[in-house]
């Protein structure tokens, strides 16, 4: 590994480590508002200095979005992508917790250990003024749950990389992986209307908006082809119906969750749904389509010279989830995400991020950050 990479990254993790501590023990979950505060406060805090605006969320309920930038006199301009918010509720929120080469607590992995290696990268990065003209932190509240249209992609058009720092990853061969290729993905919102009537005296009079649902699921499942050529994905994750144990149900809602490397394949799903299922409606509506993300070819230049001053290699990887650099890879073809620690339990109460890889993922994303920077 070059020297000072070598020195920085080492001097720096226990910076790091304590400020995912610190995010982590702040409960964000999507849309909530003072907490949020808080950890964009901290995160301020990490970047003295540096100009910090507050923009309007793509998402009305959410708190406003922070855009940090610091000006050099290069001509590179990057962009460090990252986002606040968590999918956990306060109720089920798990401070942070070391045990043995964990570290476990809510938003870790996804990704307030990423948002911890983001700052740290800005900072050592802040040095090179003579190389960029600008270096900007994006960090969004509402990544886990919007539905709408992107806000702020007009504002880097231009730009001549963006990092995003979700979770990284190893290959099979243990080698550090990057992502460069992501699944599009895509909500398909089933409402059903049907008619209600008394289940044990008159079932027949009645029009089941649970089963016309089920029916969708099943139709909409069948659909699915991961090892085709859009390795299209299609799973119901969501189904509300009925309000009483004796009425059949007359309304209700099927939400489905899509992944493809073309996003236009998410047609041919709405298409395969029946219009009713015995005498009840269906009304399908998609919603939250996020572009799929390919900068393989793009990045390969490099990741090889971002591997020369690690001084091992850093892979190409593919992901199927979706990540907010999506969004920015059609207007910045060098976009590279997967640069966080890594980890395992996203979303869930076991939540970790593997301790011995913050060093590990700092210096792979060190090295990617002054790759792109110094042009090398």
């Amino acid at each position: 590994m070059d020297h000072d990479l070598s020195a920085l990254t080492r001097e720096l993790v226990p910076q790091v480590l304590a400020q995912t501590r610190s995010l982590v023990d702040i409960s964000t979950p999507s849309g909530e508002l003072e907490a949020t505060e808080r950890a964009v406060g901290l995160c301020a805090g990490y970047l003295p200095g540096w100009r910090v605006q507050r923009l309007p969320c793509s998402t009305t309920a959410c708190a406003a979005d922070m855009l940090a930038t610091v000006e050099g006199n290069g001509r590179r301009r990057l962009l460090l992508l990252g986002h606040l918010d968590t999918v956990v509720a306060h109720s089920q929120h798990r401070p942070a917790r070391e045990q043995g080469e964990r570290l476990y607590g809510s938003g870790t992995a996804d990704m307030k250990g990423g948002v911890a290696v983001l700052l740290a990268v800005a900072r050592a990065c802040e040095e090179l003024r003579e190389h960029y003209a600008e270096l900007a932190v994006l960090l969004v509240c509402d990544e886990e749950w919007r539905v709408a249209p992107f806000a702020h992609t007009a504002r880097f058009a231009g730009f001549d990389a963006c990092l995003c720092f979700e979770a990284g990853e190893v290959n099979e061969q243990g080698e550090d992986g990057v992502i460069v290729r992501r699944k599009g993905a895509g909500t398909l919102r089933v409402a059903a209307a049907g008619r209600a009537s008394h289940s044990g005296s008159a079932p027949h009079h009645g029009r089941n908006a649970l089963l016309a649902l089920a029916h969708a699921a099943i139709r909409a499942a069948a659909v699915a082809d991961d090892h085709g050529g859009a390795q299209l994905t299609v799973v119901p994750t969501i189904v509300r119906s009925g309000d009483a144990i004796n009425v059949v149900p007359p309304s209700g809602e099927l939400v489905i969750d899509m992944r493809a490397s073309d996003t236009d394949v998410f047609a041919h799903v709405v298409a395969a749904l029946p219009d009713e299922v015995g005498g009840a409606t269906l009304h399908p509506v998609l919603e939250r389509v996020w572009p799929a993300m390919d900068s393989e070819a793009t990045a390969a230049p490099l990741l090889a010279a971002a591997s020369g001053l690690l001084g091992r290699p850093i892979v190409p990887r593919a992901r199927g989830g979706a990540s907010d650099a999506s969004h920015f890879a059609p207007m910045i073809p060098l976009t590279v995400d997967g640069l966080g620690p890594r980890g395992g339990g996203a979303h869930t109460p076991d939540e970790f991020v593997h301790l011995p890889s913050l060093g590990e993922r700092l210096a792979v994303a060190m090295a990617v950050a002054r790759a792109a920077i110094l042009q090398i």
